[in-house]
């Protein structure tokens, strides 16, 4: 079983989101389910069908939040040194061709949103990234090619999930 790295923040709101499910939404749930079932004729009863359709949405997300935080591995990025690049590290880096220059935070799968500069340390830029030092030169396969980098910063900055 693969291990998820992420922040407290994020393994308490999947945590609070799985239980309300467990203790809330499905007896909410299965009472729409019995009301409906008690005006008759399920074949042609909207609400009822409306409801176990939410009922499995409901149970293959519990599913999911089960297994992530099952496999949640919370790390305090602020504990960790970042002279090398790690979980939590903010990258500094400079496109060789362009000379732009791009600021990623490493973040877990759950975290990640890239238009916000957050990215999934499953993605194939983090993987190329980690270990890396200020100084180095880091080749990366993006979708649309090869790109040549150079690590300007490695920093921590407290990331802001909001």
């Amino acid at each position: 079983m693969q291990k998820e790295p992420m922040l407290e923040i994020t393994y308490k709101k999947l945590s609070e989101e799985l239980e309300q499910l467990k203790t809330h939404e499905r007896g909410n749930i299965a009472a729409i389910i019995d009301e409906a079932r008690a005006q008759g004729d399920l074949k042609e009863n909207a609400e009822y069908h409306a409801a176990k359709d939410e009922q499995g949405l409901m149970e293959a997300r519990i599913a999911e939040l089960t297994d992530i935080v099952g496999r949640a591995q919370v790390v305090d990025p602020s504990t960790l040194g970042h002279d090398r690049v790690s979980f939590g590290s903010t990258v500094e880096l400079i496109d060789q061709e362009s000379d732009e220059e791009l600021t990623y935070a490493i973040v877990g799968g759950q975290e990640s949103n890239p238009s916000q500069g957050l990215i999934s340390i499953q993605s194939p830029m983090a993987k190329a990234l980690l270990g890396r030092e200020e100084g180095d030169e880091v080749s990366i396969t993006l979708p649309a090619g090869t790109k040549m980098y150079d690590i300007e910063k490695i920093s921590y900055v407290e990331i802001n999930l909001d």
